[in-house]
């Protein structure tokens, strides 16, 4: 019995945004939840935390572009300023939530770039985007979230394609050069990327190209100061911030100082962290005419020596303070500080200040203190204690991305030096901070995503699409 063959039928093909939603939905419900939880942060805390005097500091600048000769340089001003027609804190809040979403979007791309499966690439942004800690800082008028934003950035397009173009190195180098002139600590990392291009070889071009693009707006922005200040620089703080870190171990019947330096030894004033010398009044510093900043030289100038004579006694310090971002319970540091779980209700009144008087009349007439709101600040109260990256997860990531480093490939060479830069940098140009460890995570992540990748020795699955399967007109190309 003959049985009639039907021709075969191609079964309708799928619009290409529906192929790309069934690769990446389970990044997309991620998304979604952490997308929910910027907006209840939103809700609960209203308009967004303001930090006397940091806070207003940067918007005071937004409104008279200029130099700050202080320990803050111009570039989340820049932002601010953009922000100033709309004379609003929500706004700001909400356009860094954005931000902190994004740099979860970005390490996703990167990985599935690299051919890791949907969910590993899902998992790695996780601390990222549900750390109470990053919803905290993304809500606050503060440069971190800006400046983790253009650090992840520049790692993006670094790692965006294998062969790096030229054109890629300039937009990393251009991306590092904000992140500089928003935290100067970014200048270093510049180097920092220059040096493990060379190690891989990534040609004489793309090295210039990274040089010159993460210089030339730098030094175009020290001259700029010098113009408004009479130094070529990009703060008047840099020696004041590593002379406080020498106070913890200063010790001048080592160093013999000059006469003109002698007077910055330490002088029997104690504080419980090195960043405190700065602010204490009976610290040296402070006791000299013309206050901190306007011995700013002669305070770099004692820094230097002292840490030449006593290497040993500052590279232990500078240990000691870093090991604190790997402890289980978060530790004060100074001891006035909140290190974590700083959500709690209530209000919070600016206080009585001139300046805070000024930015109002200025920048904004509504700019408040924050208030909590019911219920929303209730969940965020109780979701604070479980999303917080305890500090043995973190040397975890660590370890696991220095492991990557040392394959044949090296493939997690890049971010986890950025990761280290930041974690060690701060703590060695002035202090350990719990904000300044926030940044560490997101190139951490990506650094031990890509180590287990490849130690573990796996290959996407077969019929599984990264987004190097995606047609151009999708994802585009190398940036």
């Amino acid at each position: 019995m003959l049985t009639e063959v039907r021709p075969a039928t191609s079964s309708p093909r799928r619009p290409a945004w529906l192929a790309v939603f069934a690769d990446h939905r389970l990044f997309a419900v991620v998304l979604a939840l952490a997308a929910g939880m910027r907006v209840v942060t939103m809700l609960g805390y209203r308009p967004a935390r303001l930090y006397w005097y940091d806070s207003f500091t940067y918007l005071d600048t937004a409104v008279h572009l200029a130099p700050s000769g202080a320990f803050h340089p111009i570039g989340y001003s820049l932002l601010l300023r953009a922000l100033w027609p709309f004379h609003s804190m929500e706004l700001v809040a909400a356009l860094q939530h954005l931000l902190g979403a994004s740099i979860g979007v970005m390490i996703y791309a990167v990985l599935r770039r690299r051919s890791l499966p949907a969910w590993a690439a899902a998992v790695a942004t996780v601390p990222a985007l549900f750390d109470a800690s990053f919803l905290q800082l993304e809500h606050a008028v503060l440069s971190d979230t800006l400046f983790t934003f253009l650090i992840v950035a520049g790692l993006t397009t670094l790692m965006w394609s294998p062969a790096l173009s030229i054109r890629a190195a300039m937009g990393a180098g251009l991306l590092f050069a904000a992140a500089a002139v928003t935290r100067t600590i970014a200048l270093p990392l510049i180097g920092v990327v220059l040096i493990v291009l060379a190690f891989q070889r990534a040609g004489l071009g793309r090295l210039l190209a990274v040089a010159l693009a993460g210089t030339l707006p730098v030094v175009a922005y020290a001259a700029w100061y010098a113009a408004h200040n009479g130094r070529f620089a990009l703060n008047e703080a840099d020696g004041v911030a590593l002379w406080a870190r020498t106070m913890t171990f200063a010790d001048c019947s080592i160093i013999k100082p000059p006469p003109s330096e002698a007077v910055l030894c330490p002088n029997g004033t104690v504080v419980d962290a090195a960043s405190e010398y700065v602010w204490a009044p009976g610290a040296s510093l402070n006791r000299l005419p013309g206050g901190r900043f306007a011995n700013n030289a002669l305070a770099r100038s004692f820094a230097v020596r002292a840490i030449l004579a006593q290497p040993f006694d500052y590279v232990r310090d500078v240990a000691r303070d870093t090991s604190i971002a790997f402890a289980w319970t978060p530790v004060a540091h100074p001891k006035r500080v909140t290190p974590a779980f700083g959500w709690a209700n209530g209000s919070w009144p600016l206080p009585e200040q001139p300046l805070i008087d000024k930015v109002r009349r200025e920048y904004g007439s509504d700019i408040r203190g924050m208030s909590s709101v019911r219920p929303y600040s209730d969940f965020l109260i109780a979701y604070q204690y479980p999303a917080y990256l305890r500090g043995p997860l973190l040397g975890a990531i660590l370890l696991v991305g220095a492991a990557g480093t040392v394959t044949r490939r090296r493939v997690a060479l890049l971010p986890w030096m950025l990761a280290m830069g930041l974690l060690v940098g701060p703590v060695a140009v002035l202090d350990f901070d719990h904000r300044y460890v926030l940044p560490v995570i997101p190139p951490a992540c990506l650094a031990a995503a890509l180590a287990l990748h490849a130690l573990l020795g796996r290959s996407a699955p077969a019929g599984a699409r990264s987004l190097d399967d995606l047609p151009p007109k999708i994802h585009g190309t190398t940036p």
